[in-house]
């Protein structure tokens, strides 16, 4: 006993070729993938799928220049963060020896008395 399997058509319209229609294509692609089973992670029935974008996409151009400033930017940034790890680690220390001064100097003034 044959059951029927719906057909899918692998040509490429010239239609879907253009930048207007390719989220149109994609959602083709996206419901096409929901509604046809899946055996070891592949599509059944179906040949090759078409990348929704083409391999030769060009990229956008960005000035390397504006890339210099933004980099030189963000090492700005660290080298302010890393001063101010530093400036906060300074200030734990002194912190920390005026704890432990206060420390010695209860347990001289109050020799019975315990302390954490």
């Amino acid at each position: 006993m044959k059951t029927k399997r719906p057909v899918y058509l692998s040509f490429k319209p010239t239609w879907t070729r253009s930048k207007s229609t390719n989220l149109f294509r994609i959602r083709i692609n996206e419901i096409v993938e929901s509604s046809v089973p899946k055996k070891k992670g592949r599509l059944v029935g179906l040949g090759r799928r078409a990348r929704s974008v083409p391999p030769s996409a060009p990229q956008p151009y960005v000035d390397p220049e504006v890339l210099m400033d933004q980099l030189k930017d963000k090492d700005d940034r660290i080298a302010a963060l890393e001063q101010k790890m530093a400036d906060q680690e300074a200030g734990w220390d002194a912190t920390r020896k005026q704890n432990e001064q206060m420390m010695a100097m209860m347990k001289r003034m109050y020799p019975n008395e315990q302390f954490p």
